[in-house]
C-alpha cells in the first residue's frame, strides 16, 4: 500500500523533481492508461519537451498533456519507438529495490506453474519489464537486455537477480541484432560467476544438453513447452518429422513420448549434431535420423524417396520479421505447410506454428485452409497452441502474443 505520510510526499516531490518530463500532446495518453507501455515520438509534445534534450536511456517523468504524471520509465530520442513505461506509481524510484519486487512478482507466477526451475523468468513487458529477458536453468540465468533504458540499469538489475534468484551464474547474452536500433554494442559477458560451456536442462520429462554462449538466444526456447505436450498425445507407434529441428526440443520429446521413430530437419549440422547428443541422453538414438539442409529442398526431397509421416511438427523461424516481409511470409508460411502435407500418411496430424509477432492467427489458419484445398485435401483443426504461461500475455499488448498454431488432422477429400 502507498506510504502517504507527509515526509514520504516530501521525498517523492525530491525525486520527482530531479527527473526530466516527457509531457505527451493532447489525447495520446489514453493508449497509456489502457495499459500500453509504448510512446512512439509523434505522440510527445516536443514544443513542451524536446526529445532532442534527453539523453539515449534516461529516467523520465511521463505526463500527461495536461502535466498530470503518468509514471515512470525512460526514453530513447532517437527512436520512433522513444519511451517506454515502467511503473506507474511515480513515488518510487527505478532502482534496485524496484527490480527486486517486480523480479518476485515474477517469480511467485512460474513457482506456481512450474515443479522445477526451468522456464522463462522475466518475458518484458508482460512481466512490467520492457526491454528485458530472463530465462532460468535451474541455478543459471540467461539475460537479454534490449534496450538502452534497461542497459543503464544493468547493474541494478544484476544485483537484484542475485537477490531473488540466487544464481550460481548470470550470463548476459547480448549479441542480438536488435540492439543495434538502440545505438547498443553486440556483446556476451559475464555478470556473475562463472556459467558452464553446457548446462543440462529438463522440459516435459525430457533432457536436454543446451549451449548457453553458442545457442540461438539464451540457448532453448521455452514457449513451446505446452505445445510440445499437445502434440505428444498423438505419436505413439507412429512416424514423426520435425521440420526446423534444431537441438531436438520437438523431435527427442515426441521420441520419448513412443514415437517409432522421428526424424528431424535442419540446415545447421552444428544443431543437427547436438540434437544428435540429446538422443544419446534420453537414451532414444535408434529412434532418431537427422536430415540436414534447406526444409525446403529437404522435403521435396523426402517427397522424391516416397517417404510418409504419420504427424510432422513445422516450427520454423519467423517468416515475417518486419511488416514490409508481410506478403513474402505469407506465402512461404503456406508453401512449408503445404509440403508438410505432401509428406503426410493419410489421416495424419500436423503442428503447425508460427512466431511471427506480425502474423495474425486467422491467417495462419488461411495459410492451412489454402495448402490443404490447393492439394483437394480435408483439414480439421483439433486443437490450437499458445506461449506457456512463462510467456504471459499483456491484454494491452498484442505484440506480447507472439506464438501461435494448429494442430490438425488432414484427409484425403471426399
Amino acid at each position: 500500500m502507498p506510504d502517504y505520510s507527509p515526509l514520504n510526499q516530501l521525498l517523492t516531490l525530491g525525486y520527482m523533481m530531479t527527473l526530466k518530463k516527457l509531457r505527451l500532446k493532447k489525447n495520446e495518453e489514453k493508449r497509456i492508461k489502457n495499459g500500453h507501455l509504448w510512446i512512439y515520438s509523434n505522440e510527445v509534445d516536443t514544443q513542451s519537451t524536446p526529445l532532442k534534450s534527453f539523453s539515449v536511456g534516461e529516467n523520465i517523468l511521463i505526463e500527461a498533456s495536461n502535466g498530470k504524471p503518468l509514471g515512470l520509465g525512460y526514453v530513447n530520442p532517437n527512436n520512433l519507438l522513444c519511451a517506454r513505461l515502467l511503473n506507474r506509481d511515480y513515488s518510487h524510484p527505478i532502482d534496485r529495490s524496484f527490480f527486486v519486487h517486480r523480479f518476485n512478482i515474477a517469480k511467485s507466477l512460474r513457482q506456481r506453474c512450474f515443479k522445477q526451475p526451468f522456464y522463462r523468468a522475466i518475458y518484458g513487458e508482460s512481466d512490467g519489464l520492457p526491454g528485458l529477458i530472463v530465462d532460468r536453468f535451474n541455478e543459471h540465468l540467461i539475460v537479454q537486455i534490449a534496450t538502452a533504458g534497461m542497459e543503464q540499469q544493468k547493474a541494478a538489475i544484476i544485483e537484484a537477480l542475485e537477490k531473488v534468484f540466487k544464481p550460481q551464474s548470470i550470463l548476459l547474452r547480448n549479441d542480438a541484432n536488435s540492439r543495434k536500433a538502440e545505438s547498443l554494442s553486440e556483446e556476451i559477458q559475464q555478470a556473475l560467476g562463472n556459467t558452464p560451456e553446457s548446462l543440462q536442462i529438463e522440459e516435459n520429462e525430457t533432457q536436454f544438453i543446451i549451449h548457453p554462449f553458442t545457442g540461438q538466444k539464451t540457448g532453448w526456447f521455452y514457449d513451446h513447452r505446452i505445445s510440445r505436450q499437445q502434440i505428444a498425445q498423438y505419436v505413439n507407434n507412429k512416424r514423426v518429422l520435425d521440420v526446423f529441428s534444431y537441438i531436438g526440443a520437438f523431435g527427442i520429446q515426441m521420441a520419448n513420448a513412443g514415437a517409432s521413430e522421428a526424424w528431424c530437419i535442419d540446415i545447421s549440422g552444428k544443431a543437427l549434431d547436438e540434437l544428435e547428443q540429446n538422443a544419446q541422453l534420453n537414451k532414444v538414438a535408434d529412434k532418431v535420423a537427422c536430415v540436414e539442409g534447406d526444409a525446403f529442398s529437404a522435403m521435396k526431397e523426402l517427397k522424391q524417396q516416397n517417404e510418409k509421416f504419420d504427424v510432422i511438427i513445422v516450427d520454423p523461424p519467423a517468416f515475417i520479421k518486419k511488416k514490409k516481409d508481410h506478403k513474402a511470409g505469407l506465402n512461404a508460411y503456406r508453401k512449408i505447410n503445404e509440403a508438410a502435407m505432401r509428406l503426410l500418411s493419410k489421416d495424419g496430424i500436423l503442428l503447425s506454428a508460427s512466431c511471427s509477432m506480425h502474423l495474425k492467427t486467422d491467417e495462419l489458419q488461411d495459410c492451412l485452409r489454402a495448402g490443404s484445398r490447393h492439394l483437394d485435401k480435408t483439414l480439421q483443426i483439433i486443437e490450437q497452441c499458445h506461449q506457456g504461461p512463462d510467456h504471459p500475455i499483456h491484454p494491452a499488448i498484442p505484440e506480447t502474443r507472439y506464438i501461435k498454431g494448429f494442430i490438425s488432422r488432414v484427409l484425403s477429400a471426399s
